[in-house]
């Protein structure tokens, strides 16, 4: 994913000149190619975020198209001060880019895991929030912040994430990707997590269980439609991403799920609990001593539907 970004990047810039790249000391294995071509366009600010999310936002303020570019946590909460009060409330057109969301970095422990994120730069003012599901969606993502005028969060994987569509999609800031259809529950995914969560669906085929899945690849603006959608049309809603249960995207749809007055439906979120990890290890590593293997969260979904399908028979036999 994240090398889909760079090329997709690499070639835009090469048409667009106001476009620059600021790198916080990182990336010198896939960087090389804008750095020696494009150097008018390319800042490597060194290990200070803070300094770079100010230099972009006034590079921005001067008509700049400014990505800014680190590991995980450091470009977004190392300088969270800078982005509220430089960048979003000056809605400057910066695109803050985070490489290796969730447990991506999970063998360099807490500092490296992002798992706050996205609850915390949604909750900002004036930013789009998008986490792209694979490559292909990560090249749609690219372009679609660059075109877009104003602050910009861009969450991606770290390297080596598979492609989960087939075929070519339809990509717009604020609309989900329906991936695949089915009538008994709703599957939404936001970021990498999207390969598992297209896995956890063929299991639940394997069990007679037809599964809508949406990648949800924006949180901010979220596509509202698409929820209230799935909670008219299938039998229970589970978000499903690796980040907090708190603040992200199961946070985002139970919102929406609140505040409707036309829709009930059962409910779960599956995520990370509010907690530092004690573990470190290869993201698949992680993930499972989290629960948010497959299997994991295919027994999670089946005892969602089997208390689903029980309290259905219990307001039957009641009358009701």
């Amino acid at each position: 994913m994240r090398t889909a970004f760079l090329k997709e990047l690499f070639e835009i810039a090469k048409q667009n000149p106001r476009i620059v790249f600021m790198t916080g000391d990182l990336g010198f294995s896939v960087v090389e190619p804008f750095m020696q071509e494009l150097p008018l366009q390319f800042v490597n600010a060194g290990v200070a975020e803070q300094n770079m999310t100010g230099m972009a936002a006034g590079m921005a303020m001067s008509g700049k198209i400014v990505f800014t570019y680190s590991i995980a946590n450091f470009p977004t909460l190392r300088c969270l001060e800078h982005i509220r009060n430089d960048v979003c409330y000056h809605k400057a057109n910066v695109k803050i880019v985070a490489i290796g969301g969730g447990f991506a970095y999970g063998a360099m422990g807490v500092t490296h895991h992002a798992t706050e994120d996205l609850g915390i730069m949604r909750t900002l003012p004036g930013i789009v929030v998008i986490a792209p599901g694979d490559p292909l969606e990560a090249r749609h993502a690219t372009r679609a912040v660059v075109n877009h005028p104003g602050p910009c969060y861009l969450r991606l994987g770290k390297a080596g994430e598979p492609a989960v569509h087939q075929g070519e999609i339809e990509f717009e800031i604020g609309k989900a990707i329906r991936l695949r259809d089915g009538g008994d529950i709703t599957l939404i995914s936001t970021g990498s997590f999207l390969q598992t969560t297209n896995k956890v669906a063929e299991a639940l085929a394997s069990r007679h269980i037809q599964a809508r899945v949406l990648s949800m690849h924006t949180l901010k603006p979220l596509d509202n439609a698409a929820v209230l959608s799935a909670a008219r049309e299938t039998g229970a809603i589970a978000t499903l991403e690796e980040h907090s249960v708190i603040g992200g995207l199961g946070s985002a749809v139970a919102e929406v799920l609140a505040e409707s007055p036309e829709v009930r439906v059962p409910f779960r979120r599956i995520g990370l609990l509010s907690a530092f990890s004690p573990h470190i290890g290869t993201q698949e590593y992680m993930q499972t001593q989290h629960g948010l293997d497959t299997e994991s969260i295919v027994q999670s979904l089946l005892e969602l539907l089997q208390t689903t399908r029980h309290r259905a028979a219990a307001n039957a036999s009641a009358g009701r």
